[in-house]
């Protein structure tokens, strides 16, 4: 199984926290969605990272793929089997996905990616813009994060793994949780970052960052 993508995405670093979590091993294969190869094109015809190939089959977008990794295999489950808990886990993955990802990318691009895998220098005013749309959502997240335990029941779920996978790329920018403003947010993200799946992702994406300067 092949994961096409790279890691600082909250999107691909999703897809490899899934995977790891239930044991299914994976090869990532850095990928520029800029500069296509035929394999990844062939999985993600219209660029979307991640993809995956997966012997003949392909597929693009990470909801997709984490739904195809949790039914491949279902134990342990990223997707509660209580109907409330679940639709209340696909929404903090949506809330992620498009909320989060779309205030923190305005940031996390200008300040981040562009100035140092791009060579191009951020725009500090579309930086100062995310800051301010991410602030309510942080504060909205503090008000309904649990004081123990995780965002939709008993278990770890896609919501706590995809909300994570943001704030971990918010830390390359000095976003991750700040426990004096946000301590339930704080201890929850604690939490998240204890589990050895999320050790394991992290380290290799450490090192896949360091291999590249």
């Amino acid at each position: 199984m092949k994961v096409f993508g790279f890691p600082l995405s909250p999107f691909v670093r999703k897809v490899h926290l899934v995977a790891t979590e239930k044991g299914i091993a994976f090869e990532t294969v850095l990928t520029n969605p800029a500069n296509p190869n035929p394999e990844f094109l062939a999985a993600s015809p219209f660029r979307k990272i991640p993809a995956l190939q997966d012997g003949d089959y392909n597929l693009a977008d990470s909801t997709a793929i984490v739904t195809y990794l949790d039914a491949l295999k279902p134990d342990p489950p990223i997707l509660p089997g209580d109907a409330r808990q679940r639709a209340k886990a696909i929404w903090f993955e949506e809330f992620a996905d498009t909320m989060m990802v779309a205030a923190g990318g305005k940031i996390v691009f200008n300040r981040f990616v562009g100035p140092r895998f791009m060579g191009r220098e951020g725009d500090e005013a579309a930086a100062k813009q995310g800051e301010a749309e991410l602030a309510p959502l942080l504060d909205y997240f503090e008000g309904v994060v649990p004081a123990d335990g995780w965002l939709s029941g008993a278990d770890c779920s896609i919501g706590d793994i995809a909300v994570a996978s943001v704030f971990r790329t918010l830390g390359y920018v000095g976003f991750e949780p700040d426990a004096a403003r946000h301590p339930l947010t704080a201890a929850w993200y604690a939490r998240v970052c204890a589990r050895p799946a999320w050790q394991t992702v992290a380290a290799n994406e450490a090192s896949l960052l360091a291999a590249r300067g």
